[in-house]
């Protein structure tokens, strides 16, 4: 006769210096793109509508089971153009057209 028992460690409070780390990893990879605010690159230029922190939220956006964060942006070029949602980290590729924060989200 087999018995087997599963223990499971009860639910932990995530470490504070890793939560720490991760908040500053996400902070990077927003890079300055908070909403109302317009950046361009390769791709386009782009306004910040809504920047999601919710790891839960963001994943259902994207589809992607890693993500942490995601950014609602509507392209500021193509007349009508609809919101969409993107995970791409902010790279020198990127430039900042408008600053909402520094105008406090004035344009």
């Amino acid at each position: 006769m087999q018995t087997s028992m599963t223990l499971t460690a009860p639910a932990a409070e995530p470490d504070p210096m890793i939560r720490e780390a991760l908040r500053r990893v996400v902070d990077d990879q927003i890079g300055p793109r908070t909403p109302g605010s317009i950046y361009q690159n390769i791709d386009g230029a782009f306004e910040v509508l809504a920047v999601i922190r919710n790891p839960e939220r963001a994943r259902a956006l994207l589809g992607r089971r890693s993500a942490q964060w995601a950014l609602v942006v509507k392209d500021v070029l193509r007349p009508g153009a609809e919101p969409f949602a993107i995970g791409s980290v902010w790279t020198t590729s990127d430039h900042l057209v408008h600053d909402a924060a520094a105008t406090g989200g004035v344009k």
